[in-house]
């Protein structure tokens, strides 16, 4: 595989995951996070910490940006100049809307942009093993191909237009959302009936319903470890662009609001930074 010169655009739990998956892979990576101190322990895995967004993308071949919401997307890169072929690989979940405004602004500056949301928590980050949901041109997959290959143990082509990659990726976290959220009800409906809430796991084990990520999730809900890997206000960030996204495209929204209000009743009791698991509370 062909290494490069990769800047990552923010440090938090999957930003600071995928570098170091970039960094084993041999690339010369450098780092940039607003909040600085949570980029600095990356220098000790080999990253060069960068003290603003110009000097970061200095030299880069590719542009990883995996920042918070769409604000936070146009706010640092529209303060950028690329050089000349650099690729930009957006992560970021910024939904429809915030991915047409991204697109705008390649377009305007003559940049190659890479749809790409991910798939994949704190330890998949770490491990180089996201689920990549790429759209746009050939051109733009094939520059970032070194990127995708470290950050991720597939990549999904979701078309040539861009946003096709994040509109997958808003129906994936749909999933995610409401499945995390009905373990948390059926997690909290077993423990209410009087039983052992384990019961419920070793009933659905090796079943057609059975899934590994009850088990990771279910786990935490029960011993009450949320150390977060996707901490809850992400979620209700994410299920507020999908509700947006289906009352677009008129699709009805009723378990969605729904799962977007058990989350926010978790926020709302102080698990905002917390793993998605504390939905469970508001049980």
């Amino acid at each position: 595989m062909r290494t490069m010169r990769v800047t990552v655009m923010g440090t938090g739990t999957m930003g600071a995951g995928m570098a170091r998956s970039l960094l084993r892979a041999g690339h010369e990576v450098t780092v940039w996070n607003r909040t600085a101190e949570r980029a600095e322990p990356l220098a000790a895995d080999g990253a060069r910490v960068a003290t603003d967004p110009a000097e970061a993308v200095a030299g880069a071949e590719a542009v990883v940006t995996i920042l918070y919401d769409t604000y936070s997307v146009l706010d640092v890169m529209g303060g950028v100049d690329l050089p000349a072929g650099c690729v930009w690989v957006q992560c970021a979940t910024i939904g429809i809307d915030g991915t047409q405004r991204v697109a705008s602004l390649a377009h305007e500056r003559g940049w190659l942009l890479l749809d790409a949301p991910v798939l994949g928590t704190k330890a998949p980050a770490e491990q180089g093993a996201l689920v990549v949901l790429a759209a746009g041109d050939d051109a733009a997959l094939e520059a970032a191909r070194p990127v995708t290959d470290a950050i991720g143990a597939r990549v999904v082509r979701a078309g040539t237009d861009l946003g096709a990659g994040s509109r997958l990726k808003l129906a994936c976290n749909a999933w995610v959302a409401s499945l995390t959220a009905a373990l948390g009800q059926s997690v909290a409906l077993t423990e209410g009936l009087g039983l052992d809430p384990r019961l419920f796991l070793e009933a659905i084990e090796g079943g057609a319903v059975d899934a590994p990520y009850a088990h990771v999730k279910g786990g935490a809900m029960m011993s009450g470890d949320y150390a977060p890997s996707f901490a809850v206000d992400g979620v209700v960030k994410d299920l507020g662009l999908i509700r947006d996204a289906a009352r677009a495209s008129s699709v009805d929204d009723r378990l969605l609001s729904t799962v977007l209000e058990l989350f926010e009743d978790a926020s709302d009791d102080g698990h905002g930074g917390d793993d998605m698991a504390a939905v469970r509370t508001a049980f």
